[in-house]
Order: C-alpha cells, then structure tokens, then sequence
C-alpha cells in the first residue's frame, strides 16, 4: 500500500522543486515580474502586495491555456511562459504548490516569496488594504 501523504508533504516536496526568495529580495521592486497572489479574492482584500493581482489558486493553471473550466479564457498575466511569475499567499504554501505547477507548464523563471503575505508584513514590507 502506498503511504498517504499530507498537505505539509506536499507543499515541502513542492518548496525542494522551486525557488523561494525571502521578502526582503523583493524591496524594491519587482522589476518585469508580474506579481501573482494566489489566495481567494476575500483573502486579497483583507491586505496585499503593493503590485499584486489576484488569480486564485483553484483557478491559476486552467487561466494558463484558456480551458473550459475558466470559460475559455486566459489571463493575460500567464499569457507569456518567458516572463519572470512571482507567486504570494497566505503563508507559502499555495504559492509553493503554484510555482511547482506552472514550472511544470513550461513557465522558464517562477519563484514564490517565503513566508507568502504574512512574511512580507514580518518583514515591515508595506500592505495595500482596501
């Protein structure tokens, strides 16, 4: 029998496959990154990086190729597998297992930001609230 895994080891098989970059990298900027939150739009409104656009992590992959699930239309943020994808969420783990994926995608320079929104704000990095 296969031994079950858990959303942890998930995630941490994930973190091993990707680069995660601490906050502070991000300072002062994000250079031509585009920057992708993948928490749920109430997630989003509650606090988030300066930059940021909101594309849930239930949604992210299907809004790469414009699949039926997301009514055949794809996000113009993941329309080009070349340019540089950051990746935020809560904590890390979302953005880690998005990361994994879209490098799986063929997406070329995919990094997560360590310690996702709560670490940004850990690190005295400023919010938008709205």
């Amino acid at each position: 029998m296969t031994k079950s895994l858990t959303a942890a080891d998930l995630v941490a098989e994930a973190q091993a496959r990707i680069r995660e970059v601490p906050p502070q990298r991000f300072e002062g900027g994000f250079g031509d990154a585009v920057l992708i939150d993948v928490r749920e739009p109430a997630e989003f409104e509650t606090g988030h990086i300066p930059g940021a656009i909101n594309i849930p992590r239930g949604v992210l992959e299907f809004q790469v190729d414009a699949h039926p699930a997301v009514a055949n239309v794809s996000d113009p943020a993941l329309s080009h597998r070349e340019r540089p994808v950051v990746l935020a969420c809560r904590t890390g783990g979302r953005a880690a297992l998005a990361a994994d994926n879209l490098q799986r995608l063929g997406f070329a320079d995919v990094r997560s930001i360590a310690g996702g929104v709560l670490g940004w704000a850990e690190a005295g990095l400023p919010l938008v609230v709205r």
